[in-house]
């Protein structure tokens, strides 16, 4: 059964959210003043990518998924969070790596996606409806 989530639970993350959304505002405001440096440039995107990362595992316990699902979310936090540090790492190579991890994650939970691993039913709380009423109309053939 689909878990709707009221406003005190669903607070701590939509807080978190939309102060990373603010942090990636400035971020792309920055974008067009040339005053503002590289190093704070970088900062608010690690800023930004760690934020959501968080406030996404916040959402996932106050949500209670699946142990399967828990894993999946697991998964693309820690995407964030090598895409984040990747933005601020020091060394070149490093960042590089972590770079690649961070790739590597998306691809894999996007690949997971699309073969509908783990199985689970609809957010209501991101209104997301079922498909199944979908797959059963019928399917017109262009002619």
């Amino acid at each position: 059964m689909p878990i709707r989530l009221d406003r005190v639970h669903r607070a701590a993350p939509v807080i978190l959210g939309s102060v990373t959304l603010a942090g990636v505002a400035v971020l792309v405001v920055g974008d067009f003043f040339p005053a503002f440096s590289n190093r704070t440039h970088d900062a608010m995107a690690a800023f930004s990518l760690a934020l959501i990362a968080v406030a996404y595992l916040i959402y996932q316990a106050v949500r209670r998924p699946a142990h399967l699902e828990w894993v999946k979310a697991i998964l693309l936090a820690a995407a964030f969070l090598c895409w984040s540090a990747n933005q601020v790492w020091p060394q070149p190579h490093q960042a590089i790596v972590l770079n690649d991890v961070a790739i590597a994650l998306f691809v894999l939970d996007v690949f997971l996606v699309m073969m509908g691993w783990p199985p689970s039913a609809p957010d209501e709380s991101f209104a997301e409806t079922s498909s199944e009423a979908d797959d059963t109309a019928p399917v017109r053939k262009a002619g």
